[in-house]
């Protein structure tokens, strides 16, 4: 029986089993030909929806619909666009798109199964009341610890802050966080240590001036093309690529060194390249000196840790670890990118010190072509964290704990703070489950496909007494709620957003909204008001200036520079400051000014395969879908490219089960099941499976493992212990 497209339509039979070129993953044959330009009413100038890249786009608009998309001359992008540009737009449009506000059913049982049917539709006026009332009444009964809220990292600056004020003012504590404990917690909890800020140092453009890039734990050409694109551009031009990752990825093709290393071992293999510097008399000394701290108890850790003796946990050969280690540290610039296959981990703090103190003791930061980037995967991941999106930081990382801090944003907001750091997501969800935390506001976020083992985390949604989500569709998430208010899409709202390179862009709105659907800062007013919040911003524009007395490193940001400029990098403290793309150029921002070296020591992960299960489970993203699915999903082109669940293993590992490409398959962990299509991919290691976590039908994220970082409270995505068996054709 053929699948079925979220709008009802049959979905496409012709699938790709077996990973291929280009082609093969929608980057150009698949494509159907592009029509002629409909005559169009209008052009806007906005942004793309999806990635960090941050890529300026040009909508042509008719009929209150955006009917094409080009690449316009941007900073990050300079006209190119990947396929979810190009194509994933229609989903503002989708017949499921959420037009009146919902109210559950009496009587009517929580899950994710939930429908439609399930709820009536209200005015916004009862809507709001009923979602603000829920929420006081649990507030006086139970206090302020009782609430919780997750903003969106899709959504703009201006929405991220307003959300974290109405938590932080109308809840009144700091149980507050985002996406980015999802993704790069530990990536910051490292810099924010190592170095004092949790933001990249140079811009993925920065490549041209890079003699060596590495690219580690992340996959470019999948989850930001466009900065792939750039890469390769480098590698023609003459630059060394180093891609150090357990999958054997497209971009290893472009790479002079393509070190598929055994999952879980970064820090081994890290501490072994540290050892090489350090031995062969490669390191920086007056770097050292002058801008760093606690390297003699690093290099006593690194010392420990022989190229051979790491070889035999990481596999890869020393002789291969010790020809990577000199040439990044004799580079003249070398750069360093990394994303989530380093950071999903139980170590994955300490994944990120590693890459830290390579580029530390060989002064390779501070300058064009060198540096930290963490390579953030939702398009507006580092605004929203930069605005305060975060339990235990104000806006601009002030720590809520520290009562200077505290005491600025209280003089700004004209109330008392908790000073007590908030619970995490998982944190808050464990709470939910222990009867702690009673009601929620979900604004933009899917946690119950986009959190680690779903049993657990849908569960404790379905426990809350009253939650309020905020969203396009009916979410698995929305699914659970008590009212769900329909939200802007992004191609429906005008805001500022802030990329991976910490460039500040506008993003315009092209498009109404449908029906009843109204802007996210609007429904985030009027809960305020009923929370007893005197908010009245007229526009984006009135909260971005408040964000700028908030928030130092913008200060030098007016909308108006915006507007004339298109993009301005921060930090940018004044208004006669042009940005400053490359950072941390003559001291770092700790209170000493000096880089710290941190060490750290090998430890496996939080569970690690045995005889009943044997497999290592690795999730992650596709080209043509992200994040949860809920945009990609509903968008006919990108689902059409890939519209079903798979599971992509060794050929030989398929072959051992009895199985062929596109045979369904089993695949469980301690925590669940899910069954999916099986690919063959040469790319993997053998005992190592990798699923994509966008598709509800075999939703993975029923079978990841939400053992926690110690450091940056972010979950083990990245390794679980699993089995697969064949099931039938």
């Amino acid at each position: 029986m053929r699948r079925r497209l979220p709008d009802g339509r049959a979905a496409p039979c012709t699938t790709p089993f077996e990973k291929g070129g280009d082609a093969a993953r929608g980057l150009g044959a698949r494509f159907p030909p592009r029509p002629p330009f409909p005559k169009e009413e209008r052009q806007v100038d906005s942004l793309c929806p999806y990635c960090g890249v941050g890529c300026q786009i040009t909508y042509r608009v008719r009929d209150n619909a955006i009917v094409t998309a080009e690449g316009r001359d941007g900073p990050a992008n300079h006209g190119r666009l990947c396929v979810k540009g190009r194509y994933g737009y229609d989903y503002a449009r989708h017949p499921q798109r959420l037009q009146k506000p919902l109210m559950r059913k009496p009587g009517v049982a929580k899950s994710v199964d939930n429908t439609l049917a399930d709820f009536r539709e209200a005015s916004w006026m009862e809507a709001l009341d009923f979602a603000a009332d829920g929420l006081k009444r649990i507030l006086q009964r139970d206090g302020k610890q009782a609430l919780a809220g997750f903003g969106s990292a899709k959504g703009s600056n201006e929405e991220a802050y307003l959300f974290q004020k109405l938590v932080r003012t109308g809840f009144g504590s700091n149980n507050v966080d985002h996406c980015t404990r999802l993704c790069h917690a530990s990536s910051v909890a490292a810099l924010l240590e190592g170095i004092g800020s949790g933001a990249v140092s140079n811009p993925v453009a920065d490549v041209e001036h890079a003699d060596v890039i590495v690219v580690i734990g992340a996959n470019p050409t999948v989850n930001h093309p466009v900065a792939a694109t750039w890469m390769k551009n480098a590698v023609k031009r003459g630059a060394t690529l180093i891609v150090m990752d357990p999958r054997r990825t497209e971009l290893a093709r472009h790479a002079r060194y393509a070190l598929q290393f055994k999952p879980d071992s970064d820090v081994a293999l890290l501490n072994a390249m540290a050892h090489v510097i350090i031995t062969e008399g490669l390191t920086n000394d007056a770097f050292i000196d002058e801008r760093t701290e606690g390297f003699a108890d690093f290099r006593e850790n690194a010392l420990r840790v022989t190229p051979e003796a790491a070889a035999a946990v990481c596999g890869i050969d020393a002789e291969t670890i010790r020809a990577v280690a000199r040439t990044y540290a004799q580079a003249r610039a070398a750069m360093i990118f990394w994303g989530m296959g380093v950071s999903q981990h139980t170590h994955g703090t300490d994944n990120a010190r590693c890459l830290i103190a390579l580029a530390l003791m060989t002064g390779q930061i501070g300058r064009p072509g060198t540096g930290l980037h963490p390579l953030r995967g939702q398009n507006n991941v580092q605004g929203a964290s930069d605005a305060g999106l975060i339990p235990m930081m104000l806006p601009d990382y002030g720590r809520v704990a520290d009562d200077a801090v505290r005491s600025r944003f209280e003089k700004l907001w004209g109330v008392q703070l908790d000073p007590k750091p908030g619970l995490t997501v998982v944190e808050i969800l464990d709470a939910a489950h222990r009867g702690e935390i009673r009601g929620m506001y979900v604004m933009g976020e899917n946690p119950a496909m986009s959190d680690p083992d779903l049993a657990h985390t849908r569960a404790g949604l379905a426990s809350l007494e009253h939650l309020v989500v905020q969203d396009l569709f009916l979410t698995e998430t929305a699914a659970l709620a008590d009212v769900v208010l329909p939200a802007s899409s992004f191609a429906e709202k005008t805001g500022s957003f802030t990329n991976t390179d910490r460039t500040v862009q506008i993003g315009r709105a092209a498009i109404a909204p449908p029906g009843e659907a109204r802007q996210d800062l609007w429904i985030l007013q009027e809960l305020a008001r009923r929370l007893g919040l005197d908010w009245n911003y007229a526009g984006s524009q009135e909260v971005f200036e408040e964000m700028r007395g908030a928030m130092p490193s913008i200060a030098g940001i007016s909308w108006a520079r915006l507007e004339k400029e298109g993009a301005v990098t921060y930090p940018c403290v004044d208004a006669a400051d042009a940005g400053q793309p490359v950072i941390f150029t003559e001291r770092f921002p700790t209170a000493s000014g000096r880089g710290r070296f941190v060490p750290a020591q090998f430890r496996p992960a939080a569970e690690v395969p045995d005889a009943d299960f044997p497999f290592v489970l690795i999730t992650g993203r596709v080209l043509e879908h992200w994040h949860t699915g809920a945009m990609t999903r509903r968008s006919a082109v990108l689902d059409a490219l890939e519209p079903e669940a798979h599971v992509d293993m060794h050929p030989a590992d398929l072959a051992e089960l009895n199985c062929v490409a596109g045979d369904f398959v089993v695949l469980e962990t301690r925590r669940g099941k899910v069954s999916a299509r099986a690919r063959a991919d040469a790319g993997l290691a053998r005992g190592t499976l990798f699923m994509p976590f966008c598709y509800v039908e075999a939703a993975a994220n029923l079978l990841t493992n939400p053992a926690l970082d110690p450091f940056g409270k972010i979950p083990e995505f990245k390794y679980c212990a699993a089995r697969i068996t064949c099931s039938v054709r």
